[in-house]
């Protein structure tokens, strides 16, 4: 068996204190991600760039007990592999040209993929390298429903363009997902032939979705998803984190094929693993607010999570991303907190 504690998890054993990483771990709220963010052109450039990419994954290493690292790079070099123009505005976030003011649209073949994104693939390859043995390199790509929502719209905000643009152009839609389930998958298979050790899908826009659209844009794409990605031979744990998926939270965990369940903040434990399958790894869900508040409110949440999951094989995550305004020493804490140092 792996000595890496999360893979540990990951194959369905229970430890205590839970493994800890934090999604955007590498980010905004450390000083040193700034200043190196500071160095590229664009974020593209930066995503682009092994070195720089490979340093951001480091930053948080060297301040935390974490255990494991996560690829530095977006779910949008997918669309930008595919031909469309993907750009960052400062303070907005990204823009893409929307799918859903064009007729007609072609995108570069999904086979195209692994050439194209090649400098991701060997900012994984210098990780492998570079990192603790103990800690596990994670993998990551934007589920099919999410990455398609910035192509059709353009930017992130409300989904209701896409949800119309479904019941509209359900033949696009449907020929959208198909090609970003190859795309995805090849991308992944990708990471894991660099060497990544397990893969996070981020279904980040998964709320407020009637059941027949969650099962077309959700269920079904994640599933062929995960299908075609063990047909390409990458065998390693999938986390789906199904954000916002609320009371199709058990469909998600039933039905794609995903090792382990992201749980997000709204969602109780107790919900979560009276609807996944028995002895399925959960991850989460601190909510990031407290990490800004910090003091004897995050220490007491961190405490509570850790006690809700405990019936459960699990991974101390947040429920969401951490935000900018978090504090360093906070998340010192809070891995204290969770690890009881």
């Amino acid at each position: 068996m792996s000595e890496k504690r999360l893979l540990r998890v990951l194959a369905g054993e229970r430890l205590d204190p839970p493994p800890v990483w934090i999604m955007r771990q590498a980010g905004r709220y450390l000083p040193e991600y700034r200043e190196l963010r500071a160095g590229a052109k664009s974020f593209l450039d930066f995503c682009y760039t092994p070195a720089m990419a490979c340093e951001a994954v480091l930053q948080p290493l060297r301040r935390f007990d974490l255990d494991a690292a996560i690829l530095f790079s977006d779910i949008l070099v997918v669309p930008d592999a595919l031909g469309r123009k993907v750009w960052f505005v400062e303070g907005e976030g990204p823009r893409l040209e929307p799918l859903l003011e064009a007729e007609t649209w072609s995108l570069e073949p999904p086979e195209s993929i692994p050439q194209r994104l090649a400098p991701v693939y060997e900012t994984v390859n210098r990780l492998r390298s570079a990192l603790d043995p103990d800690l596990t390199l994670i993998g990551f790509a934007g589920g099919p429903w999410t990455v398609a929502t910035y192509m059709i719209q353009g930017q992130g905000g409300d989904k209701d363009r896409c949800r119309r643009f479904a019941y509209q152009r359900p033949a696009d839609l449907d020929a959208l997902l198909a090609d970003l389930v190859e795309a995805t998958a090849r991308h992944l298979a990708a990471q894991v032939d660099a060497g990544a050790e397990c893969l996070q899908i981020f279904e980040s826009w998964s709320e407020g979705m009637p059941e027949p659209l969650f099962q077309r844009a959700i269920l079904d794409p994640t599933k062929r998803l995960v299908a075609r990605l063990r047909e390409l031979g990458a065998q390693v744990p999938v986390i789906g984190f199904p954000r916002g998926a609320g009371a199709l939270l058990g469909r998600y965990a039933r039905e794609t094929g995903v090792t382990a369940l992201g749980v997000d903040t709204q969602t109780p434990a107790a919900f979560a693993r009276r609807e996944a399958p028995e002895g399925m790894p959960l991850q989460g869900n601190l909510d990031p607010q407290l990490l800004i508040v910090g003091g004897k409110a995050l220490e007491d949440g961190a405490r509570a999570v850790v006690e809700a999951f405990r019936c459960s094989p699990h991974i101390f995550n947040l429920g969401h991303g951490i935000t900018p305004q978090t504090s360093p020493e906070h998340l010192s804490a809070l891995v204290k907190a969770v690890k009881g140092g």
